[in-house]
């Protein structure tokens, strides 16, 4: 590796390519190397010369920015980094182990920050090559897997949009997810709390069971930060976490407490 990032843009709206494609030509490490004006260009553009970054926008007609993902062969996939004016789909862009997710207009420092972790992942990649593949060895192992190609995929990070930037929570530090109505409200063992709008049913297929629990209809823990749990009067629980809260534990759920950790 020559140590600059090979980059493609994929984005339906000409001013949008053009304004990433200028910041893109700024930096004296980066490679433009195609411009998609679609989903279905940027999956060609893809498979026939891998990009080390496809900078792919959500929003695309006949194939959007998932979708390029989804479709793509599983050797070599390039690292992504989905570009979108909308945070929505930010927690199914993370499903698919996206490398970043920027909001429009994307700010200069912001990509940097993406070229960064994208410069770690190849300086890593070289490091640990894969004799398999010796033979092109800037192409990196399949960093994407769909959710058909890998189901039990977990999220690592769960993306959290605060202001104009998006927030990538490591899942590890969240202590609690509490539902109300249509959002849900984390908080982590630093007492910190975000909110987001999800289904608390679609976020905890996408944990690990064997680190978050339920409580109670509308509430998850984090299992390494449950501290104490007190029986209440009528079968019910309250956990006590490591951060203070104080949670508590349904019927249903206080019967598999009591089978987890033996009450």
């Amino acid at each position: 590796m020559n140590g600059r990032i090979r980059v493609l843009i994929a984005d339906d709206e000409r001013p949008a390519r053009s304004f990433l494609a200028s910041i893109l030509r700024s930096f004296e490490d980066v490679d433009l190397i195609w411009e998609a004006t679609n989903g279905t260009e940027a999956l060609g553009m893809i498979e026939e010369d891998p990009p080390d970054l496809a900078l792919l926008d959500l929003q695309m007609p006949e194939i959007d920015g998932l979708g390029v993902v989804r479709r793509l062969s599983p050797q070599p996939i390039p690292l992504i980094a989905f570009v979108t004016a909308y945070d929505e789909h930010a927690v199914d862009a993370f499903e698919l182990n996206a490398i970043d997710y920027l909001l429009k207009p994307v700010a200069r420092g912001r990509l940097r920050e993406t070229l960064n972790r994208v410069q770690e992942r190849l300086e890593q990649a070289e490091l640990q090559p894969d004799p398999a593949r010796e033979t092109t060895p800037r192409l990196l192992a399949p960093a994407l897997p769909s959710v058909e190609r890998c189901p039990t995929l977990y999220l690592e990070r769960i993306p959290i949009r605060k202001r104009e930037e998006i927030l990538l929570i490591p899942v590890r530090e969240v202590a609690s997810i509490v539902a109300e109505g249509e959002l849900l409200h984390l908080t982590t063992h630093q007492k910190a709390t975000y909110t987001i709008s999800y289904r608390l049913k679609d976020l905890e297929a996408r944990l690990d069971p064997q680190q978050f629990i339920r409580l109670g209809r509308g509430t998850l823990a984090n299992l390494h930060s449950l501290q104490r749990v007190s029986p209440l009067p009528g079968g019910t629980y309250l956990a006590t976490l490591s951060n203070g809260q104080q949670l508590h534990i349904s019927r249903l759920q206080g019967r598999q407490l009591h089978h987890l950790f033996r009450l």
